[in-house]
């Protein structure tokens, strides 16, 4: 029987992480530990994680980092499998823990798991819809796990179902960690433990049954700027430049809000909501198209641009040519 840990780094995480601590405590199955890192939190999520018996690691704020935080997490941690979420990510049901560890007895190769996000109620059309039909997508038939291999990794790299891996809702075996650990990196700590971890002969696996509530609706300006930065990591790690062809970007935009209208109509929004959630389609696939043009191409932007287009003022841009 494999020693489990349950692992969140925080900051403020207010009521979506009293929740996130709920949901943990109605898991049913395997006991675990619970490990927090939180980074210089002023609205007591410290003492809320303490009080719900977890052991909490304090760091300064400008010790954060997504991978370099992690690693330390999985120092702390005892478990064999250290279960990662985020501090608004809500376990969906009582067995998700369960099925989150039942990726490793799929196959003996697997070091890494994750499962879906759920939109949280009220969550917009356009992010509904994403997060319901991408996840489908990486589902099995009749939503049963996938096991991804390094042979199912595209060539040139790209991304794909197979390197898709998320810390928001995802496990990692100690052992494979001890070889391979999360990369000290701004953005796509994830997706890169998950290429190296395939690279390293490892398998990683997708749970359908594993599911989190946990979406986000930034307001304009905001989403524009971590579409900025994820789009920006996506150039670092995979070398993507999305098409700034205006017809490509115009019929992008057209398509998906389109696509948006549809959907909502399909699940039974009235006429005057179905109207609403258009035009918040379009501004929301808009930004999002400028933010893919401008992400993919931050290592020709001035860094004081890069700066401001950033959501976490990040100056930089570190290609990694992981397929040289």
């Amino acid at each position: 029987m494999r020693s489990v840990s349950v692992a969140i780094p925080v900051l403020d995480g207010g009521s979506r992480f009293r929740a996130v601590l709920e949901a943990l405590a109605a898991q049913g199955g395997p006991g675990y530990e619970l490990v927090i890192c939180d980074s210089g939190s002023s609205d007591g999520s410290d003492r809320a994680a303490a009080a719900a018996g977890a052991r909490v690691i304090r760091i300064d704020r400008s010790q954060f980092g997504h991978g370099r935080t992690r690693n330390l997490l999985m120092e702390e941690c005892t478990g064999d499998v250290v279960v990662f979420l985020t501090q608004d990510a809500v376990p969906a049901g009582r067995t998700w823990l369960r099925s989150m560890l039942a990726a490793f007895d799929l196959a003996p190769d697997v070091a890494l798991a994750c499962g879906p996000y759920l939109p949280i109620p009220g969550a917009s059309v356009a992010t509904s819809r994403e997060l319901l039909e991408m996840f489908a997508g990486m589902s099995g038939p009749a939503g049963t796990p996938v096991v991804y291999r390094a042979d199912d990794v595209p060539r040139p790299l790209q991304p794909s179902a197979a390197t898709f891996h998320t810390d928001a809702n995802g496990a990692l075996l100690r052992s494979a960690w001890t070889t391979t650990p999360f990369r000290d990196v701004a953005y796509a700590e994830d997706q890169l433990l998950a290429i190296d971890l395939l690279r390293a002969g490892h398998a990683r696996a997708f749970v359908p049954a594993a599911a989190v509530v946990h979406s986000h609706d930034y307001p304009f300006g905001e989403r524009f700027r971590r579409l900025f930065d994820e789009f920006r990591a996506l150039h670092e790690v995979y070398g993507l430049r999305t098409s700034a062809a205006p017809r490509a970007v115009l019929g992008t935009i057209r398509r998906q809000t389109a696509d948006d209208r549809a959907w909502s109509r399909a699940h039974g929004a009235s006429r005057g909501a179905t109207d609403r959630a258009t035009l918040a389609s379009f501004v929301h696939h808009t930004e999002r198209a400028a933010a893919s043009v401008a992400g993919t191409r931050a290592d020709r932007l001035p860094p004081s641009v890069r700066r401001r287009c950033s959501r976490d003022g990040i100056a930089g841009v570190a290609p990694l040519n992981l397929d040289a």
